[in-house]
Formats: structure tokens, C-alpha cells, sequence
């Protein structure tokens, strides 16, 4: 480690509040991995609520390691990451598969699970995407936490205590953990029980680290939701985080008070803020306490006004809607049930309530998709424009099919159609004077070979050396694979590679739910108490 780095960390340290260091001596060291950069990983409330909780032990050091330092050291102490002996990633998208590869290597790290012995840190990951579904990394990983880690977070710990002991110790007593895979402990491998936690009043989870240098720059974010009950059936989070589950209110101020000796700005997250049960006397309360509060996500059907209200009075700046597909009969096959009628009525609000600017979120590639709604993406945002008098921005992404959802079958869109849509509506917003922001489709299809392939990806991971759409085809092809066969559809009866995690949504639900959004039919959110219908309840 050189000088520079050393005073890199500390420049990194110093704008921070809320960081621990801690010594070593007679604590498990682990080293908490975003695969990413440090502005989006110290966004994430994985990061930051994974960081306090094993913080909280006093047999356990925790330490920070992004992708911004070569090679990868620990923010807190600057030890390499090979120091440590457990390595733990927080995996939230696919694409950065690539980043737990490249990470491996420059730390000197054998990237498969059986090329490391006793050694080497053992490897640990969890996050959505690993979740849903960890075969392509699964030769890279001793341990895959499915689904939520809070249940088990205690014994995951006390077996990792077990590491100074030995690592075969530690490896049994991983085993014997509902909730957690070892990918290489047991071939072929007995199903694996997804994780929820029941009560999120008993582990509350907002931001414990304050920065500027992120996203939501000194915000302390609080986590009031966790899953969702509308059923967007392209949604993984909203099938892999079922059952919907809310904070109290209580527990909310509670966390809200604490941040707010810290900073007064706040960021209440969940798959759908404006879906929180009690969100009008939430927002007043906030407001009340001195609060200046954002949210992570909203719909409109229907828009809560005293939130909205509550927002503008707090300085933000943006609306962000989320229409997802132009059409009345794409958003039917999507289960999106928010109407045309809807979306303006909330674009109106923001023009009466001050806002400076709109976000429209669309996806293109839909499953049933056309050229028509295409042009229905264009009518919807321009009349938008209409009613907004200050800046409308359109941000379009392909869909990428993803594990546990309706749609985990079905067929992606190719990148040349995805991409000639997105040129076409671009140029006819831009003619209207609306900015238009769009992901590149072929990377999407990178990402969609990520989201559904098998364990046979890993070598692909390991043989690609620049990641570019091309190079990942042709490291596809020298292992074997052709991205067509890993983008198409997947027959009913064909067995998927994540059908050994159980204790989600059943697949017959899943099956139904794709059959209905070909027959355009809408399904009705979870009910506030629960059903058996989708399974994960029962």
C-alpha cells in the first residue's frame, strides 16, 4: 500500500460520519464488499445496515472495500483484502459479476471455490441478485445467503467464528442453516429455503454512515417497507421479497429522531413509498419534527396529496413516476394498473406544487410488446409535456426477464429491435423538446444471460478479459453457450437452474400469472392480511 493510497482512504474517512475502526485483536475480521464503486455502495442500505449490525459485536470487525482502490484494500484499516478471512459480498446487480472476478484476481484471490484451501478468506455473498439466482457465480462461492439475512444472521456469524478453527468446521455449520446454499459442499444439492424476516419493527434499518460523496449526499435514509404486494410481474423484488411487510410508525420516528441529530434531510425507501398504509401521517409527522424528506419511489393510483404537499415543502426538486409501458394494454399484461388518467393527474399536481421537474420511467422489450406502444409511449409522455410547464424527462430501459417472476420464461427482446424503438421515440420527444435518457439494449442482453444462465456462465466470467457485448458473446461461444439459447424462451416443463430455492412463490403461481398476462388479465394486489394464493404465506 502506497502513501497516496493511505491518504486516498483517509480523504474518504474524514468526510464521513458515523465510520468505525476497530482493532483486530481476538475479532473475526470480514470484509464487507460492494462490488461497485463507493458513491453507489455506500447508497446501498444492504451496505450500510449489514456494516452497523456486524459492527455491533464486539467479536467482529467490519470493514469497508470497493471497486475505486487497485488493489482492493479496506476502507477502515487499508489490509488488503486477502487479509481477511471472510470475504463477504453485497451483490445487487448482475453486471457486477464481472467487478467479483476482476476483485478476485487483482487481490490475488483464486476466483473457484476449489482452488482455495484453508488459506484463502472464505467467500460469502447475498444481495438480489445473487438471491434469485446464484448458479452463474456459484463455482466462484463457498456460501450464498437466499433472501433476507437478518433471520439468520446470528448463527451465519458464530458458524464463521468457527473459521480459526478450521475451515471445514466452519463449512458444517454453514450447512445446517436454513436459508443459506454452499454451491460446492453438496452436487446435486438439496433444496434451499428462502429467507424473510416476519417483523421489521425488530431490526431497524436505515443509513449508519453519513457522506456527501453518494448519491443521496448526507441523507439518512430509513428502510419503511420491505416488498410489494402489487405483483408487476416483471418485478423480481416484487416476488422475492413477498410477503409485503411495513414498519410501525413508531419505529419509524423512532429512527427518523436518531438520524435527525445527524442531518436533517431523510430518505424513506421501499418498493412503493405512497403504498406505506399510514404515509399522510408519516409525512406530517417528519414535517412536524423538522424534517426535510425525499422518497425512493411512488405511484399514482392514487397519489397521496398531503405527501406530495409534504415533499415540496422539503425542497425536492424531481417527481418520479414509473408508467412503465405506453399503452392501457401493455400495463395490463404488466399488471400495472395505474391508468393514462392517473399519470397526468399526478403531473398536474407537480405543476401546481412547484416541482421543477418530472422523471417518466418506461421499459421497452415488454413481453406482448408493439410498435403501437411505441408510439403510445410517445402520446402519453407529450402529454405529459403538456401539462407540465417546466422540464419533462423520459428514461427508458430494456427489460431484462428475470428468476421468480411471471416472466422468468419468456423470451427477451432482441437488441436490434429494443434499440431501433428507443432510437425512433427518442427522436420524436426530442422534437418536443423532452430529454430522453436510454440504457443500451445490447447490454441488456449481457445482463439478461446473467439474470437466467447456469453455473456454466462462471467459466465465461473467468475466460472474458475486457467486458464488452461482443467479447462476452464470443466468451460465451468458447465455453459452449450462445447468448440466443440463454435469451429465448424457456418451455413450461424445462427445468429452471434456481428451482431448488423453495419457500417463495410457487411456480404454478408463476405459470398462472404469465397465462393471464397473455389474456390481458390483471391480478389484484396482495391483501393487506395475506392468502394462500402465490404460496409464499402458506
Amino acid at each position: 500500500m502506497t502513501w497516496r493510497q493511505i491518504a486516498a482512504l483517509e480523504r474518504k474517512l474524514e468526510q464521513e460520519q458515523g465510520a468505525i475502526r476497530k482493532d483486530w485483536g481476538g475479532r473475526l475480521p470480514i470484509a464487507l464488499v460492494f462490488p461497485n464503486s463507493y458513491y453507489l455502495g455506500m447508497s446501498s442500505l444492504a451496505v450500510q445496515t449489514l456494516y452497523r449490525l456486524w459492527n455491533a459485536r464486539d467479536d467482529v470487525v467490519c470493514e469497508r472495500v470497493f471497486t475505486d482502490v487497485t488493489p482492493p484494500l479496506a476502507l477502515e484499516s487499508g489490509a488488503p483484502l486477502d487479509y481477511f478471512p471472510v470475504v463477504a459480498f453485497s451483490i445487487a446487480y448482475e453486471m457486477d459479476y464481472f467487478h467479483v472476478v476482476g476483485l478476485l484476481r487483482a487481490a490475488g484471490i483464486p476466483p473457484r471455490a476449489a482452488d482455495r484451501d484453508e488459506s484463502h478468506p472464505l467467500l460469502l455473498a447475498g444481495g438480489p441478485a445473487v438471491s434469485a439466482n446464484p448458479e452463474p457465480l456459484a463455482p466462484l462461492l463457498d456460501a450464498v445467503v437466499i433472501g433476507e439475512v437478518e433471520p439468520i444472521l446470528t448463527p451465519l456469524t458464530d458458524a464463521l467464528r468457527l473459521l480459526p478453527q478450521s475451515r471445514d468446521a466452519a463449512l458444517t455449520a454453514l450447512s445446517r442453516i436454513p436459508g443459506l446454499y454452499l454451491p460446492n459442499l453438496h452436487v446435486p444439492h438439496p433444496p434451499v429455503l428462502r429467507r424473510h424476516l416476519p417483523d421489521l419493527d425488530a431490526f431497524p434499518t436505515h443509513t449508519a454512515i453519513l457522506t456527501p460523496d453518494t448519491e443521496f449526499a448526507n441523507r439518512g435514509l430509513i428502510e419503511i417497507a420491505r416488498g410489494c404486494g402489487r405483483g408487476c410481474r416483471f418485478c423480481l423484488a416484487g416476488y422475492v421479497y413477498r410477503p409485503p411487510r411495513r414498519r410501525s410508525v413508531e419505529n419509524v420516528l423512532q429512527q427518523a429522531r436518531a438520524l435527525l441529530e445527524r442531518t436533517d434531510r431523510l430518505g424513506l425507501v421501499s418498493a412503493a413509498v405512497s403504498d406505506y398504509e399510514e404515509i399522510d401521517r408519516l409525512a406530517v409527522e417528519l414535517r412536524k419534527m423538522g424534517a426535510r424528506f425525499s422518497v425512493s419511489s411512488m405511484r399514482v393510483d392514487p397519489l397521496s396529496e398531503p405527501l406530495l404537499r409534504a415533499l415540496a415543502e422539503s425542497g425536492v426538486r424531481t417527481l418520479t413516476i414509473a408508467p412503465e409501458a405506453g399503452s392501457e394494454r401493455l400495463r395490463r399484461t404488466i399488471n400495472k394498473t395505474q391508468s393514462e388518467e392517473d399519470v397526468l393527474r399526478a403531473v398536474e399536481m407537480a405543476a401546481r406544487y412547484g416541482f421543477a421537474q418530472v422523471k417518466l420511467y418506461f421499459m421497452l422489450g415488454l413481453p406482448g410488446e408493439e410498435e403501437a406502444d411505441g408510439e403510445a409511449l410517445v402520446a402519453l409522455a407529450r402529454a405529459c409535456a403538456d401539462r407540465f410547464p417546466r422540464r419533462v424527462t423520459v428514461n427508458i430501459t430494456p427489460f431484462v426477464p428475470k428468476a421468480h417472476t411471471p416472466f422468468q420464461r419468456a423470451a427477451q427482446t432482441p437488441a436490434s429491435i429494443v434499440g431501433g424503438r428507443l432510437h425512433r421515440i427518442a427522436r420524436a420527444l426530442r422534437r418536443r423538446g423532452i430529454a430522453v435518457k436510454g440504457e443500451s439494449a445490447a447490454w441488456a442482453e449481457v445482463q439478461g444471460t446473467l439474470a437466467r444462465g447456469d453455473r456454466r456462465l462462471a467459466e465465461a466470467l473467468l475466460s472474458v478479459d475486457r467486458v464488452t457485448p461482443g467479447r462476452w458473446r464470443r466468451a460465451l461461444a468458447q465455453t459452449g453457450l450462445e447468448a440466443e439459447e440463454l435469451l429465448g424462451p424457456r418451455p413450461e416443463d424445462a427445468p429452471l437452474p434456481w428451482d431448488f430455492i423453495v419457500g417463495g412463490v410457487e411456480a404454478t403461481y408463476l405459470a398462472r400469472e404469465a397465462r393471464r398476462a397473455e389474456s390481458l388479465r390483471t391480478t389484484p394486489p396482495c391483501p393487506p392480511r395475506g392468502c394462500t394464493a402465490c404460496g409464499v404465506c402458506r
